[in-house]
């Protein structure tokens, strides 16, 4: 099967780097909506991440700094406080699990994870941010509606 010109810079990346991050942006072309990883599965025998709403490039940060504490040692899970991605401020690590995830989220980390010769989809964490003015996550009571509204829960909410 022949990649096209995508696929082998992703690949290239990966191999450089140990991962890729895609940036998926409005149909205006200002920032993006969302940023994901893909590659930790590999190199880090971790689950993939993706975080909704901040720019381009704070998010590529964020996700570097993922990559990093992972490789430290970090074992993610549903709910898990992580320092050290946003400056003042904590962000919290939800389990993905949207219907939509792979197919409208996350297709070059599950294109990625099927080019490996996996079954199934990866794993997948969305880290979600805080309000700059309360520090209130979109879940909790109180939380500013912009919050909110730039970050669609990809994770069942009970």
């Amino acid at each position: 099967m022949s990649l096209n010109d995508y696929e082998v810079s992703l690949l290239e990346k990966v191999i450089e780097h140990g991962w890729h991050a895609t940036h998926v942006f409005d149909p205006d072309g200002n920032d993006p909506l969302f940023s994901y990883s893909t590659g930790f599965t590999k190199t880090l025998g971790m689950p993939e991440f993706i975080i909704i709403g901040l720019s381009k490039d704070l998010m590529h940060n964020m996700l570097w700094q993922i990559f990093h504490q992972l490789k430290a040692g970090a074992v993610p899970k549903d709910g898990m406080r992580w320092q050290g991605l946003l400056e003042g401020f904590d962000c919290i690590s939800k389990k993905a699990d949207h219907p939509d995830l792979f197919k409208e989220y996350t297709v070059s980390a599950n294109w990625f994870w099927k080019h490996q010769g996996r079954d199934g989809h990866p794993e997948v964490f969305q880290m979600v941010w805080p309000g700059a003015q309360q520090g209130l996550f979109p879940w909790e009571e109180g939380c500013d509606s912009y919050v909110i509204s730039q970050q669609p829960p990809l994770w069942s909410e009970s």
